[in-house]
């Protein structure tokens, strides 16, 4: 990225994923990914052996999720063992902090993760009644029980946030400000619906009545039934919405700007009866809107915050947007189709204060998309054809290095940001995409590899990058 003339790396969520490994599917909204630890700095500082290493063989190019908790889990159970042992004064002490400052959190989700393991991985609402409505008799026996595993929980997350701390350090000092993702539901299996179930709209026994998704739109004619449990607003707003703004505190302080997902949301949600199969027969619901936010500035400040502001936009999501000054989201793939809805994407209607992408983690690689390989589109071939034929004509271009066209167009646009995703700057196709709306298998997988960081192709971002003034 510095090579490159960069400035900003964007990530997805960095919880642990549950179900379709999907980071906006996570088992909790504060814990990170035990599978992101690296287990080579643990080998530098001692907590593991060289040899535990030696026989990992790695795939090439995408992410086994499954083999990598076969293999990364049991070494960092072994990793707690070497620290238990071998810890000077001063680890001993960073983790005992850890676990103190974080305790608001990382109590209830040790001890759920440690129930789940022990329950099989099974959701916790078919636990039994005493441990599902977390009586108090019920959770201290389940603590002693689980004793050990809690505090294998407990070492992850404490090495988990240790690394990333150190990640982020050395990102500031090449000049690289970190931009974070902030899911905007949580997962029905997570800890935090499990902790706090009067928070979410479900039944005497843990079963959502409501879920959120979204209605039809560009990616699927039937909508997109996400299933996460909707939040009772009114309740949040009862103590100024303490619980998100923990959230929003522990984001800003591992990252340096959050991009809130699915901000059309905080006006307004799709809210789905739960007996449903597809998201078509929601309804729209409003949401805790400018109330939120106003709580939100009071307790944190301004925040440096990207709104996700894509889908189903109305005048009122754009109000409530523009009332706090979030920079808002223009994708450049949803550009060029043959809608009206598609002129607020062309840069030539941007305002300044907009975040411009290629393309994001839920559309293809721009070589696939240009290539009509898109199946997540609601759009006939004939007006895929068509979009490509308008695309031509509005770059003035034969299309031969369609990546770098729309790498150009990003960066040229008077968006006061340009974020492009790695497959663009790489040139990759379809084999690359992240993820298919609507679909659970096979997302959330592709990786780069070593070999792909060409000087030429950081070269060639640096000089375009410096060219536009960026």
């Amino acid at each position: 990225l510095e090579s490159a003339g960069q400035r900003l790396w964007q990530v997805l969520p960095l919880g642990p994923t549950g179900f379709g490994n999907s980071p906006y599917q996570c088992l909790s909204v504060f814990a990170g990914n035990p599978l992101l630890i690296s287990l080579e700095r643990l080998v530098q500082e001692g907590f593991l052996e060289q040899a535990d290493l030696d026989s990992i063989s790695l795939p090439h190019g995408y992410a086994e999720y499954d083999a990598a908790l076969k293999i990364k889990i049991p070494l960092l159970r072994k990793s707690l063992d070497i620290f238990e042992k071998k810890a000077g004064p001063d680890e001993r002490n960073q983790f005992q902090s850890f676990g103190e400052q974080n305790a608001w959190w990382l109590e209830d989700y040790a001890l759920f993760m440690a129930l789940r393991e022990a329950k099989h991985f099974t959701l916790w609402n078919s636990w039994e009644p005493e441990i599902r409505r977390r009586q108090p008799g019920a959770l201290e026996n389940w603590r002693q029980a689980l004793a050990p595993e809690i505090l294998n929980h407990k070492y992850q997350q404490f090495q988990f946030f240790r690394q990333w701390r150190h990640l982020r350090e050395y990102c500031h000092w090449h000049g690289i400000k970190l931009i974070g993702d902030i899911p905007i539901f949580a997962s029905l299996d997570s800890a935090e619906v499990w902790a706090h179930p009067e928070m979410f709209f479900l039944d005497a026994d843990g079963h959502p009545t409501a879920v959120a998704g979204v209605p039809p739109d560009y990616f699927s004619k039937t909508g997109q039934l996400w299933g996460n449990p909707l939040y009772r607003w009114n309740l949040m707003a009862q103590d100024d919405y303490a619980w998100w703004i923990q959230r929003l505190r522990q984001t800003q302080d591992i990252v340096d700007i959050i991009r809130l997902d699915h901000f059309r949301g905080f006006e307004a949600y799709w809210a789905i009866p739960a007996t449903e199969t597809t998201a078509i027969n929601g309804q729209w619901v409003p949401g805790p809107r400018a109330e939120f936010f106003y709580a939100v500035r009071k307790a944190l400040g301004d925040l440096p915050i990207i709104a996700e502001d894509l889908g189903i936009i109305t005048p009122e999501v754009n109000f409530l947007r523009d009332e706090f000054g979030f920079p808002g989201m223009r994708v450049l793939q949803f550009a060029f189709a043959p809608d009206a809805g598609s002129d607020e994407y062309r840069p030539h209607t941007y305002p300044r204060n907009c975040v411009v992408y290629t393309g994001t983690h839920d559309n293809n690689a721009t070589i696939g998309w240009f290539q009509g390989d898109n199946a997540a589109t609601t759009l006939s071939k004939e007006a895929q054809e068509k979009e490509r034929r308008f695309v031509l004509k509005y770059l003035g271009t034969d299309g031969h290095e369609i990546n770098w066209d729309f790498i150009r167009l990003a960066l040229m646009s008077i968006a006061d940001t340009a974020i492009i995703p790695l497959q663009d700057v790489f040139g990759l196709g379809s084999e690359a995409r992240m993820n298919l709306p609507g679909t659970t298998g096979g997302n959330w997988r592709w990786r780069f590899t070593p070999d792909m960081l060409r000087g030429d192709i950081a070269g060639r971002l640096k000089e375009w990058t410096t060219m536009y003034g960026r």
